[in-house]
């Protein structure tokens, strides 16, 4: 109650707790005069230095800024000493079962967010966290991943990483350098600034609200700034949080590359890495077995059995990478 009131320098009537990500605190704040705001509090955790408060906050504004007020939510006020922030509330619902309009929203707004690099002011926002700006870096970041994972004491996590993940992982880092190779580009060399995007680096159905109008209204900015937009595409079609059809994906894969049509070499990177990116999705699903991951459960007030969690993890990250069997048929059927 103390911070909302700091927050908003008026009366506050009430504060009720909301059910929020893995990182945060999320709470409804209804102001005396009866206007709704979202608190959000960020957990800080010991060697993660990311300022996921400031991108938010400064993302949120940039983009209002520049005319995206009925897209995203407005960033009210922050208050970086107490960690936390406040934003305008939005009424709606889950997104649920994504339609054809749906994705037609979400592919304006990537639209909306690569127009806007050409602004002067595009130029101070930070990249985005754990930004792939090339091959290598993917690559990096998968290694970085898998040397924490293998330090865990758990059998049935060690045999997946050892006997199904590790081959699966080469097999794909090697394509990927082959396509690379053919096309005469350097997996190693980051993407020029020019081909970059701006990104929410979580994008998708999962983070979006549905208001009583149909329209969507997209959250969760900790992550945003500069990226390759490949990674914001094969994120966008991998997530598991989202429930995306054949068709769905198809399309949006298309659209991107019409959006992105200017970069020759967005279609072969998108080919190329989209493996990596499943394998890094993999290890991603399972931070669950990483300690410090049920600490931020805990302060978001997420409860789960764990043994239950873990096993669910494990049955997702062998999913995901049977996803990549049918990768050329359902996402780059046509061409």
């Amino acid at each position: 109650m103390a911070a909302a009131t700091a927050l908003l320098g008026d009366p506050v009537r009430e504060v009720s707790r909301q059910r929020g990500g893995g990182n945060n605190r999320l709470y409804r704040v209804e102001a005396a005069d009866g206007r709704r705001y979202a608190l959000k509090t960020y957990l800080q955790r010991p060697g993660d230095d990311r300022d996921r408060l400031g991108a938010e906050f400064g993302g949120l504004a940039f983009l209002r800024a520049q005319g995206l007020d009925r897209q995203v939510p407005r960033a009210v006020a922050r208050d970086p000493e107490r960690h936390c922030a406040l934003f305008g509330w939005v009424d709606g619902d889950a997104v649920g079962q994504p339609t054809p309009r749906d994705l037609f929203e979400a592919l304006c707004f990537v639209l909306d967010l690569y127009r806007l690099t050409e602004q002067p002011e595009a130029a101070a926002l930070p990249l985005a966290s754990e930004a792939c700006l090339s091959g290598a870096e993917v690559a990096r970041q998968i290694d970085r991943r898998l040397d924490r994972l293998l330090m865990i004491d758990d059998q049935r996590l060690r045999a997946f990483l050892i006997d199904t993940f590790a081959q699966a992982y080469e097999t794909h880092c090697e394509r990927a350098m082959a396509l690379y190779q053919r096309r005469d580009l350097n997996f190693s060399e980051p993407v020029p600034h020019s081909a970059l995007t701006l990104s929410p680096s979580d994008f998708g159905f999962h983070n979006a609200i549905r208001r009583a109008d149909g329209r969507l209204v997209f959250v969760d900015f900790e992550y945003f700034g500069w990226d390759d937009p490949v990674k914001l595409v094969a994120d966008f079609l991998l997530h598991p949080g989202m429930s995306l059809d054949v068709e769905l994906r198809r399309r949006f894969r298309r659209g991107a590359a019409a959006v992105f049509g200017g970069d020759h070499d967005f279609d072969v990177r998108l080919r190329a890495l989209f493996p990596l990116y499943a394998m890094r999705w993999c290890l991603i699903l399972l931070n669950e077995f990483l300690p410090e991951r049920w600490q931020r459960r805990d302060y978001a007030g997420a409860h789960q059995d764990r043994e239950y969690a873990l096993n669910a993890q494990l049955a997702k990250a062998n999913a995901m990478l049977d996803q990549l069997k049918d990768a050329n048929t359902e996402v780059f059927e046509d061409d």
